[in-house]
C-alpha cells in the first residue's frame, strides 16, 4: 500500500505501465516504437486515470472513451509538434490520411484510439483499486 500514500510513487508507477503498453501497442501493429511514444503513453495514461477524480464515477463511460479520445490525440499532437517538428526526427507523418493535422494527428487514429480506450480505463481503475486501495471501479454506461 506504499503506493498509496507516495503520489511521487505512485503516478511514476502509472506511468510506467502507460508508456510500456502504449509502446507494446504500437510494436504490435506497427513493428516498432519510439521512446517518444513511451513518454505519450505515460501521460496519456496518468491522464485518463485523473478522468474520474475530475468528473467523479457518475461519469458514462462512453463519455470516459471521448475524453481519453481527445486526450491521447491532444497528447500526441503536442509530442509531434516537438518530435516530429521542431526536433524533426520524423518518428510519424500523417499528412497522406485524410483529416490530419500538421501531418501528426487524424481523425482515423482519433477513432481508433476511442475504441482502444476503455483498455486504458479499465486498467487504470483496477491498478488503482487493488494496488493503491482506492474506490472499486463501477461504470455508468450510458
Amino acid at each position: 500500500m506504499l503506493l498509496r500514500y507516495n503520489s511521487f510513487l505512485k503516478y511514476s508507477f502509472l506511468f510506467l505501465i502507460g508508456g510500456f503498453a502504449y509502446g507494446g501497442i504500437e510494436i504490435l501493429f506497427r513493428g516498432y516504437s519510439h521512446i517518444s511514444m513511451f513518454i505519450a503513453g505515460g501521460i496519456c495514461f496518468i491522464l485518463i486515470g485523473l478522468i474520474n477524480t475530475v468528473f467523479s464515477w457518475d461519469i458514462a463511460f462512453i463519455s470516459q472513451m471521448v475524453i481519453s479520445s481527445f486526450i491521447i490525440t491532444a497528447v500526441e499532437f503536442i509530442c509531434g509538434l516537438i518530435v516530429n517538428v521542431w526536433l524533426e526526427l520524423d518518428v510519424w507523418d500523417y499528412s497522406t490520411l485524410p483529416y490530419n493535422l500538421l501531418g501528426q494527428i487524424c481523425i482515423l487514429y482519433s477513432i481508433i484510439w476511442f475504441f482502444l480506450s476503455p483498455l486504458a480505463i479499465i486498467m487504470d481503475d483496477y491498478l488503482r483499486y487493488y494496488l493503491m486501495g482506492e474506490e472499486k471501479p463501477h461504470y455508468k454506461f450510458f
